[in-house]
């Protein structure tokens, strides 16, 4: 689809490349950093990896429906991030098994909700 849009929008770039540095030169300034990983897949390696770069996040939130047994990338468990280095040890982490497009806006709604109180 990209591809046809391209046409019909000259000048748009995608840089994997360029998009992977920016992200590991945010994650190397950073003085704390932490993930939301939405699902799993390349985007989930991406942020992890970069990471590494800083010694492992401080904290880690992962919200998906894969689970361990299969051995997949979703499936793993934030621990097994720590065993890489990807999350520092000791680090506040959570997996929460449901599907990110139903609990994650209830996540950030409740976040920022206000009591009348």
């Amino acid at each position: 689809m990209i591809f046809f849009h391209s046409y019909k929008s000259p000048g748009l770039v995608i840089d994997i490349v360029q998009d992977i540095r920016k992200l590991n030169d945010i994650s190397l300034k950073a003085k704390k950093a932490g993930m939301i990983i939405l699902g799993g897949g390349v985007c989930k390696h991406q942020i992890a990896n970069a990471m590494l770069f800083r010694n492992g996040a401080d904290y880690a939130v992962y919200i998906n429906t894969g689970q361990e047994f299969d051995g997949s990338d979703s499936g793993a468990r934030p621990d097994e991030a720590v065993s890489w280095g990807k999350i520092k040890a000791g680090s506040q982490t959570v997996k929460v098994y449901a599907d990110a497009t139903l609990v994650f806006p209830l996540l950030v709604a409740s976040t920022f909700a206000r009591s009348d109180e």
